[in-house]
């Protein structure tokens, strides 16, 4: 593991640009996007810090186009550092402090055990890609694991600290981790990082690499169906609006057409090729039902829509 990885801090790690350029495709996301003026919901805990956040200076333009490798990291690293403050507000009480949640349906690692028994997550080492405030890697070091919370956007990881934990935080990106090989023994991500890659593959060679033998990555995602209606939680969301095999990514860019927000879309079978040709074996495919009990709304996720159309598809994933 990267010396510069320690408690108390946030070891930050420059982009680094894959020479490889992808094939564009796109998606949407549970760590999903939020309007730029949402309402503000106090969360669950003591430690939440006032929002200072700057006004855009206008809304972006919502485009369907090509957005290669290096333009998507430098569009989401800048989006999710100028709305991580209102991301943690919005949906702080949902997710807690420290809660390992799959996705807006609200199933726990705590019922789903999809890294293992919690007996036997004492003493493993766990990366969480894609941490935000590391609410996960937190439930992670409760359990008795070492896990380290990496994230692209410096900002999600201060939130992180602001909260607190006895674990590592890693500012970089998740096709340029900065571990030895074979340096875990689990990698996890609820709706990090593979929703925002235009090559996803990146990520999965490179988890693959810092994984032990037979370790285990579990990662959720939008459901690629999903991307075949309009993201939108009453009944305007249930009526197929595009093709499910277009895989033109989602642009939001300014006046310059500059990208400002990148989301990237995969179908069923793109994601297991995907999986398979990285050298992981795929363990299985869970698609979570939405339960009686949860009644709260997410951007396009909805007790309307979830009772009718699956809205997060989690990946169970073994190195081979």
């Amino acid at each position: 593991m990267h010396e510069g990885a320690q408690r108390g801090r946030i070891a930050a790690y420059p982009a680094q640009e894959p020479s490889r350029q992808a094939k564009p495709v796109r998606g949407a996301p549970f760590v999903t996007r939020l309007p730029c003026h949402a309402p503000k919901v106090a969360g669950n805990s003591t430690t939440r810090e006032p929002i200072i956040q700057e006004p855009e200076a206008s809304e972006p333009e919502a485009t369907r186009r090509v957005a290669g490798v290096a333009e998507s990291a430098r569009a989401n690293r800048g989006w999710w550092d100028r709305n991580a403050d209102e991301y943690q507000v919005e949906h702080g009480t949902f997710l807690g402090d420290d809660r390992f949640v799959w996705g807006p349906e609200g199933l726990d690692e705590v019922e789903a055990e999809l890294l293992g028994p919690p007996e036997e997550l004492k003493g493993s080492a766990v990366l969480e890609i894609g941490a935000g405030a590391a609410q996960c890697a937190r439930w992670l070091a409760a359990q008795g694991a070492r896990p380290v919370a990496l994230d692209l956007s410096h900002r999600q990881l201060q939130h992180a600290l602001r909260i607190g934990g006895s674990f590592p935080l890693v500012c970089a990106d998740a096709a340029a981790l900065p571990f030895a090989d074979a340096s875990f023994d689990l990698a996890c991500s609820a709706y990090g990082a593979l929703p925002f890659v235009a090559d996803p593959r990146l990520v999965l060679r490179e988890v693959r690499r810092v994984l032990r033998p037979g370790g285990r990555f579990v990662f959720s995602v939008t459901h690629p169906i999903r991307w075949a209606f309009p993201d939108e939680p009453g009944p305007e969301g249930l009526t197929v609006s595009s093709s499910y095999f277009d895989r033109t990514p989602y642009v939001e860019q300014d006046e310059e057409g500059r990208a400002v927000y990148v989301e990237h879309h995969r179908t069923v079978g793109d994601r297991v090729r995907d999986i398979v040709s990285s050298g992981f074996r795929l363990v299985d495919l869970i698609e979570p039902e939405w339960p009686e009990w949860n009644t709260s709304e997410w951007g396009g996720w909805s007790p309307l829509r979830g009772a009718l159309v699956p809205g997060t598809a989690i990946f169970v994933c073994e190195r081979d």
